[in-house]
């Protein structure tokens, strides 16, 4: 079942007051607050799908330093102040503020 999410409306307008409501696609959306009764309204927001797709699976394949050097992609992370290390890839070891890179280097 889908989550929805509603906000409390005094006179038309949001009060800023927001919850959510796990309800069947076939039911009417609320017309008033389950606990309080005050008149509320439908919110539509964006989707959250899950999967292949999602931040959390995104993240992982991002941090597979392995697949991201057989798939041509070059990494670094932050190690200090304006200060990288390469983790995956072709290209210079380091790449510093203070150490510009050349032509030649890349």
């Amino acid at each position: 079942m889908p989550t929805y999410v509603y906000e409390v409306v005094q006179n038309g307008e949001p009060t800023g007051e927001r919850f959510e409501v796990v309800q069947p696609i076939s039911d009417d959306p609320l017309t008033e607050h389950p606990e309080t009764g005050e008149p509320v309204r439908r919110v539509i927001t964006a989707v959250n799908i899950g999967g292949r797709w999602s931040d959390d699976a995104m993240g992982r394949r991002m941090a597979d330093d392995d697949k991201l050097d057989r798939l041509g992609f070059t990494k670094y992370v932050k190690k200090g102040q304006g200060y990288y290390e390469k983790t995956a890839g072709e290209g210079p070891n380091v790449i510093h503020k203070d150490k510009p890179l050349k032509p030649e280097d890349i």
